[in-house]
């Protein structure tokens, strides 16, 4: 897969093109099923796969404070879209210039003059343009000028009917539900970071982990808790208890710190970037009476978090 910074400079052995559009946070199921469409029907028109996304959520430009936290970051984001062999992806700076184009501009001079569309996969919801004018009525109705087709496949739906997206995952997220991140994404949530030097109270207690450097983490940190999952560095992946949360039996602890204890083995780990995914929510954060009890709990956790990822 090939990234694009700048729709100029578009390769022209990728023209023409079936184009894909969105943030693409997450990278969820419904995201994956529009994916999956658009090779299906690249494949049977002879066109090259193309992904248009955003380098940030707009709200990051207009009203910062109100911006959701990105579920991954876009490095994250790049992966995931070379893992669905995608021809190439197109980034675009989502800045002031760009929210002032029309719809029609944005379809002319970048979907059409630049990458080269004959086909258009969009979800049902899909919105774009100087304040959001653009929707799929608007590009079903300029196709045959513009020489494109549209197809809007049917939403993804869960058992509940609730349709996968990217504000339903930051809610189960925030809740520590990973199973049900595990489910709307189709593989485990993850984040990346490096490790750093905390203040080595696990091994004081028998349990060493892995601290995640706070200003390096890549992805939304799920709530408060203990957490089973998996750690990879170097390409190797190990089995973990992860905990998530400020520690509150000793004082001092840096809020939400991310650590993991990597079960049945000691590497050394500082400085490495890592991925920590999550599978399987033990318990909460909780305070203990006593530095006895807390050891006894940890290992209670990592029994656990071992059963689990049998």
């Amino acid at each position: 897969m090939i990234v694009v910074r700048d729709p100029a400079d578009f390769p022209a052995q990728l023209r023409p093109s079936a184009i894909t559009i969105g943030k693409f946070d997450g990278l969820h199921r419904g995201h994956a099923a529009l994916i999956d469409e658009l090779h299906a029907q690249a494949e049977s028109r002879g066109l090259s796969t193309v992904v248009v996304t955003f380098d940030r959520h707009p709200a990051a430009v207009f009203a910062p404070e109100r911006a959701p936290y990105p579920i991954v970051s876009l490095g994250q984001k790049i992966d995931l879209l070379a893992d669905h062999a995608v021809d190439a992806t197109v980034v675009l700076e989502f800045n002031e210039e760009l929210s002032q184009r029309s719809a029609l501009e944005f379809v002319r001079d970048i979907l059409v003059a630049q990458l080269g569309v004959q086909l258009l996969i969009v979800g049902s919801d899909f919105r774009f343009g100087h304040r959001g004018s653009g929707d799929v009525d608007f590009l079903r109705e300029h196709a045959e000028e513009f020489g494109y087709d549209v197809i809007v496949p049917v939403d993804a739906l869960g058992e509940d009917g609730r349709r996968a997206s990217s504000t339903w995952l930051r809610e189960a997220l925030d809740a520590g539900d990973v199973g049900t991140v595990s489910e709307l994404l189709g593989r485990d949530h993850s984040l990346t970071g490096v490790v750093g030097h905390g203040a080595k109270r696990g091994r004081e207690l028998g349990f060493p982990t892995a601290n995640l450097d706070a200003d390096s983490v890549e992805g939304f940190i799920p709530g408060d808790g203990v957490y089973a999952g998996w750690f990879t560095v170097d390409g190797e992946q190990y089995p973990a208890a992860i905990s998530v949360g400020n520690n509150p039996t000793f004082d001092g602890v840096p809020q939400r710190q991310v650590e993991a204890h990597l079960i049945g083995v000691a590497l050394d780990l500082y400085d490495k970037r890592v991925e920590v995914s999550f599978v399987k929510r033990i318990r909460g954060m909780e305070k203990f009476s006593s530095i006895d009890e807390l050891v006894e709990r940890i290992a209670c956790d990592v029994d656990e978090a071992a059963a689990a990822l049998r």
